[in-house]
């Protein structure tokens, strides 16, 4: 008999197919966000579970749900995993890292030169029946190439950022929490490291990849807009939480920094409606990943995961290691 699993939201019919081959299934291909008394409830006598960032994992579930073992997010982030709570109760916690640096680069660059040259700005004044003649002045935006890019978080999606800055003929400088080695940043588009306040300062462009944690709660705040440019654009594509959302709606309607690109934001998808009053923010709904190749590469990637966890194996991108002294995995 196989042991069951619960695909706790919508995921690619071949997906489906595949983890039927090991696994007796409960699917959600209606999409429902489910609480956590729901999930709880559909949990119960489960082995598994393949989710998104929707589904909460902290103690309150675990302590419910003893016959889990593994579960598995599609999405690099996992900030949806309490990690310690996973050991304690002996499951294992896997994420789909890395597959998706290239395709959240290129959307990183989308959003970043549809914020600069005022894109989604100027579309919405055409849609709208305003375009009667061209003028030497409308929508003058800020210019990409020959530019400071400023990158706050250097990690693999953010060396994909700064590799493509080359064509651009832009000067790269980056804040992370270690320097990269020099290999490294000559690979990342000969990077140049600085401390925070020199990347606010100096950079014309300024887009943040690093992964959410309490500590990098409103990294980007009232004080750091402060530092910015008023000819900065900002552009977050890493988590919500990250920019103090209230904070940039501010400083946008004062026109402190000049424009916004985002595509997360804090308590998503009931994002804070002062976004929508603002001309000079380009907002998209959490897609920098979307791609049909890139999502069912993190979706295979998840599979592997659970598969490995029902085969006795490591899986490959196991995040809790420390449980492995729990179970019988080696």
């Amino acid at each position: 008999m196989k042991p069951k699993l619960l695909i706790a939201r919508a995921i690619f019919p071949e997906i489906v197919e595949k983890l039927s081959n090991y696994f007796e299934l409960e699917e959600n291909q209606d999409d429902i966000i489910f609480s956590e008394t729901e999930l709880v409830a559909r949990l119960q006598g489960k082995f598994g579970m393949l989710c998104t960032s929707s589904a909460r994992v902290n103690t309150s579930l675990l302590s419910q749900v003893p016959s889990l073992k593994v579960v598995s997010t599609i999405a690099v982030g996992y900030d949806n995993f309490d990690l310690a709570a996973c050991t304690k109760f002996g499951v294992m916690a896997t994420n789909a890292p890395d597959v998706l640096n290239e395709t959240t680069a290129d959307f990183a660059w989308a959003l970043m030169m549809a914020t600069a040259r005022r894109v989604t700005e100027a579309e919405h004044w055409l849609r709208a029946g305003h375009w009667e003649k061209w003028s030497y002045n409308a929508f003058l935006g800020a210019d990409v190439h020959g530019t400071t890019l400023g990158i706050l978080g250097m990690g693999r999606i953010g060396r994909a950022i700064a590799r493509r800055a080359r064509g651009f003929d832009m000067r790269v400088i980056y804040h992370n929490r270690s320097r990269l080695d020099p290999s490294a940043e000559s690979e990342a588009g000969g990077a140049i490291y600085v401390d925070k306040e020199t990347l606010l300062r100096d950079s014309d462009h300024l887009i943040v990849v690093v992964p959410y944690s309490a500590a990098a709660h409103h990294l980007i705040g009232e004080a750091e807009l402060a530092q910015m440019k008023s000819s900065a654009t900002l552009v977050n594509i890493a988590r919500g939480g990250i920019v103090d959302d209230a904070a940039l709606i501010r400083a946008l309607q004062e026109k402190r920094i000049a424009a916004a690109g985002l595509d997360v934001f804090e308590n998503e998808p009931r994002f804070n409606p002062g976004f929508l009053t603002l001309s000079n923010v380009v907002l998209t709904p959490h897609i920098a990943s979307a791609s049909q190749a890139t999502r069912l590469a993190m979706a295979n990637k998840a599979v592997d995961n659970l598969v490995a966890a029902l085969e006795g194996r490591v899986p490959p991108n196991l995040l809790n290691n420390d449980v492995l002294q729990k179970t019988s995995i080696e």
